[in-house]
């Protein structure tokens, strides 16, 4: 090699969310004895839970900190809010977020209300965390994006990785905030590999703070969860058309990051928002409400907004593909908003 080359740059290994979760849950348990989860078949002698995450959890720190449940969800919830309150910190497994509306009466009447209601004697710092997500054929009981629910919970912080390195880094910070925060996964891309170091024990993501996951200067993709996995996917093919699109992945839902947000959309005057879950009602119409009350007429296009169909989600394998937006779907509307 002659003195002016360089070295190759090294490509990052690959990695799964599901990994990545697994890494945050053991090293939290090894740094903090106080760290407990609940939920359906979590222990060992119960397989792990439904996507392994805590695998090998009960037989390293014992049945007392990592607990299978039965199936109760609102049970579940009830034991991880009294369990903060007598000091311990709860991550509480919901398995499919469907079934958080069995534990609504306490996730949103206890957990999101305590602080308030004892004048701020009393924080309830317990993690939610729960999958869902299109791509299975599980119907409609079991795919639905409910994250505009716990948006409009004042008390309540909610989270959506779609890496990684955030996946692990939003764990950390859920687990150490001293208020529940409620974090969806989304089970198709739990498995996927992709191109991320998977993170350090010191590695946080700070809630209520956005990532650009791609630069650009024609149109901002606003949107979260697999549906930026779908947005930085149109970007790349969208980027061979000469067309510049700025990803940028809330992360955290509630509260959103509306600085990193409005710069964007200053800097290229063009925003598309979008998510899997249900168009009307959605995320979506908040973030694009604010964008016109702080940029009206600074614009070039009204802001647009993709989501789900007005529907349950189908079992049907065809109907189901085409009730939410895939990439092509995004760089569709893409071109939409240049034209």
């Amino acid at each position: 090699m002659s003195a002016t080359a360089t070295a190759p740059v090294a490509k990052k290994p690959t990695v799964t969310i599901l990994a990545a979760l697994a890494k945050a849950y053991q090293d939290i348990f090894s740094e903090d004895p106080k760290a407990i989860t609940l939920g359906e078949d979590l222990a060992d002698p119960e397989g792990g839970g439904i996507a392994k995450i805590t695998k090998g959890l009960s037989t390293k720190f014992g049945d007392e900190r990592v607990r299978s449940t039965p199936i109760s969800e609102q049970a579940i919830m009830g034991a991880a809010i009294g369990a903060s309150l007598a000091g311990y910190r709860p991550i509480a497994e919901i398995m499919l977020m469907n079934f958080t509306t069995v534990a609504m009466d306490m996730i949103v009447n206890h957990a999101a209300k305590l602080r308030f209601m004892s004048g701020g004697q009393t924080s309830v710092p317990i993690v939610i965390r729960t999958m869902t997500g299109l791509g299975f054929g599980s119907g409609g009981q079991h795919c639905d994006y409910l994250e505009a629910w716990f948006a409009h919970t004042p008390g309540i912080k909610v989270c959506a990785a779609s890496t990684p390195e955030d996946a692990y880094g939003l764990l950390r910070a859920a687990y150490e905030d001293p208020d529940p925060v409620i974090l969806i996964e989304n089970l198709p891309t739990y498995f996927a590999p992709m191109s991320f170091e998977l993170p350090d024990a010191g590695h946080r993501v700070p809630l209520g703070k956005a990532a650009i996951q791609r630069e650009g200067t024609d149109v901002t993709v606003v949107t979260y969860a697999r549906m930026a996995v779908n947005a930085r996917a149109a970007a790349d093919a969208l980027a061979g058309e000469g067309i510049s699109v700025e990803v940028v992945d809330l992360r955290t839902i509630a509260p959103w990051d509306r600085e990193t947000v409005l710069a964007s959309a200053r800097k290229t005057g063009r925003v598309l928002v979008a998510h899997e879950a249900v168009k009307q009602h959605g995320v979506g119409a908040e973030i694009a409400a604010v964008i016109n009350e702080e940029l009206f007429g600074q614009l070039k296009k009204p802001v647009k907004r993709v989501g789900g169909a007005f529907s349950a989600v189908p079992y049907s394998k065809p109907l189901e593909n085409a009730y939410a937006p895939d990439a092509d779907v995004l760089a569709s509307a893409i071109r939409d908003l240049l034209r």
